[in-house]
């Protein structure tokens, strides 16, 4: 058993942990540019609403993970550790192709309603920015969890 899975519980929560910082950065991030010209607004509205939904997402998670956890009778099982690092990792894949997803509907909201409207190339380019944060982080963390595994 490697390092992380024999861990899985204390990465879960380090991994929600880091996701709540960067919805809290967002938010802060987010609130400062709300008197910026219509492009500014538009990230900063575009991180205020991500920000919310990531520190929603990280909260659960954590109460998640919690629930998981005390429900078994023995959460240090070899094989429970292995399967919450399948989860978790599957999870993270999925998670960073809807990411790429969203940083595409970005793009064609900068190229669509953007291409003559500067409020909305800031949404545009907040989803792109939020998004592409994401792919990176659920990227990161379930390559690191894969390579783990195979260690």
């Amino acid at each position: 058993m490697n390092e992380i899975a024999a861990n899985i519980w204390q990465t879960q929560e380090i991994l929600l942990s880091h996701l709540l910082a960067w919805s809290r950065l967002s938010l802060v991030g987010g609130l400062s540019l709300l008197r910026a010209e219509a492009f500014w607004r538009g990230i900063g509205l575009q991180a205020i609403g991500w920000g919310l939904i990531d520190e929603a997402i990280a909260m659960i998670g954590h109460w998640s993970v919690y629930r998981r956890r005390a429900a078994l009778p023995d959460p240090a099982a070899p094989a429970v550790l292995a399967q919450e690092s399948r989860k978790l990792r599957r999870l993270l894949w999925l998670n960073a192709g809807l990411d790429v997803l969203y940083m595409l509907g970005g793009l064609t909201l900068v190229r669509t309603r953007g291409a003559t409207d500067r409020g909305w190339r800031g949404h545009g380019w907040g989803i792109i920015i939020q998004g592409g944060f994401l792919v990176l982080f659920d990227l990161y963390h379930a390559l690191l969890l894969a390579e783990e595994e195979q260690a």
